[in-house]
């Protein structure tokens, strides 16, 4: 008998995470997508697909297919997921993260949630329409792709620059960060689709000096400049900016759950979430974090230069104010440089999202979709290069006690089984009906 999607998703999972696509960004240390988009590119074909792989560079591979649809006049339909992880511990796990171990209800490892998951659903589901000679409303384009975790270059920004014959015709997309459940009270959920993006700024620091020996006095430090600098900036809160995808996210929670939202307060309705917060409470301003800092070479000597890194993340619009602000309290003696991907914003209205609605519907009756903005990024930064309408649906129902936003690049990282078959069958209603 043939194995139905939800049937098999699990084990597709199990099978992901054991490849070990860890992206470092740094082409010395990482591992590459090759395997794993070659055990797509099996599996795939196995099913009955001639799938187009394609390689960015060595070892990056990509794996795209398309499924004719009956109405060719319309527009297709995208769904993306990426292959690479980042970067996981053994000895910090409870489990090895490249195990896939499938233990207490959960499968575990790196990629679980990020998102090899959501790769095994559109696998299971492309692979079961195949089969079964189901032709869906519109074309479908599954692309499984390379290098998210470090900006998506070598996957889904190469191949809309140099391949975009792959996604012709295609109007819009989903991926990851969205469709999971937020237990709001007692059997009532919500589940999160995700309408827009922060932007993203990673910037290089550089502080020139005078260097010498340590044991001197001096006055033109290098290390001291760029450490005063990068303190400032830590020390800056942005302003508070109420965007239309936050407003209408915390509107939807006072209504479910009966608790009045302030526009004017909206810190006071993000603290009232759980832990959701974190999530949330991040698209209410532009961040700016730094993350490495890098001079000198030897104890007693002053270095002539000082390095630093800044993961700077701006809200949809503020673009040229969040560089402008970066400016003035790094200061003079701060250079900057700095790779820049755009935000992403839709409306949350449309056939589409009627779609969604439905197909969570018909699986979690009483359920609600609310959208919301992801204060990350996603390879939807690329594809909307395309004219592509983005949205992050990946259908999840979760634990109420299952701290999800922590998975991500976390430790322990898991997904329910139950979750992903639950997710399984509300992405093959989806896409029946988009």
């Amino acid at each position: 008998m043939t194995r139905s999607a939800a049937d098999e998703v699990a084990g597709l999972a199990s099978e992901l995470i054991r490849i070990d696509t860890t992206n470092t960004g740094d082409p010395a240390t990482l591992k590459g997508e090759r395997a794993a988009a070659e055990f797509v590119a099996e599996q795939l074909a196995e099913a009955g697909y001639e799938p187009q792989y394609v390689e960015s560079g060595p070892g990056r591979g990509n794996v795209v297919v398309r499924l004719e649809g009956a109405d060719s006049s319309r527009g297709g339909l995208l769904v993306h997921g990426h292959l690479d992880v980042v970067p996981a511990d053994p000895a910090e796990w409870s489990v090895h993260p490249f195990s896939g171990e499938i233990r207490d209800g959960y499968v575990w490892g790196r990629g679980a949630i990020d998102m090899k998951h959501m790769v095994a659903m559109s696998l299971a589901v492309a692979r079961e329409f195949k089969r079964a000679g189901t032709v869906p409303p519109r074309d479908l384009v599954f692309a499984f792709l390379a290098d998210e975790e470090a900006g998506g270059f070598n996957g889904a920004r190469w191949l809309v620059q140099h391949r975009a014959d792959l996604f012709d015709g295609v109007t819009e997309a989903i991926s990851e960060v969205g469709g999971f459940s937020l237990t709001l009270g007692d059997d009532v959920r919500a589940y999160l689709v995700e309408t827009a993006q922060k932007g993203i700024m990673w910037l290089r620091l550089k502080a020139r000096g005078t260097a010498g020996h340590g044991s001197m006095v001096h006055t033109d430090n290098a290390v001291a400049k760029l450490a005063a600098a990068i303190a400032r900036l830590d020390a800056h809160r942005f302003p508070i900016v109420l965007t239309g995808a936050t407003r209408e996210f915390l509107e939807g929670v006072s209504e479910l759950t009966g608790v009045p939202f302030d526009p004017d307060d909206p810190e006071a309705a993000v603290a009232r979430l759980g832990t959701v917060a974190r999530l949330i409470g991040a698209t209410l301003r532009d961040t700016a974090n730094v993350t490495m800092f890098n001079a000198g070479y030897k104890t007693n000597v002053v270095p002539s230069v000082a390095e630093a890194t800044v993961d700077g993340r701006m809200l949809p619009g503020r673009e040229d104010v969040f560089a402008k602000t970066l400016a003035e309290v790094l200061g003079p003696d701060v250079e900057l440089d700095w790779d820049q991907l755009p935000p992403v914003e839709t409306s949350f209205d449309g056939h589409l999202v009627d779609a969604m609605t439905a197909a969570i519907a018909a699986e979690d009756p009483g359920a609600r979709l609310l959208p919301y903005m992801l204060s990350a990024g996603t390879d939807a930064k690329s594809f909307q290069l395309l004219g592509i309408r983005n949205f992050g649906f990946a259908p999840l129902k979760l634990p109420a006690d299952l701290d999800f936003t922590a998975l991500f690049h976390g430790v322990d990282e898991r997904v329910p089984v139950d979750g992903l078959e639950f997710g399984t069958r509300v992405l093959t209603r989806f896409l029946l009906s988009s």
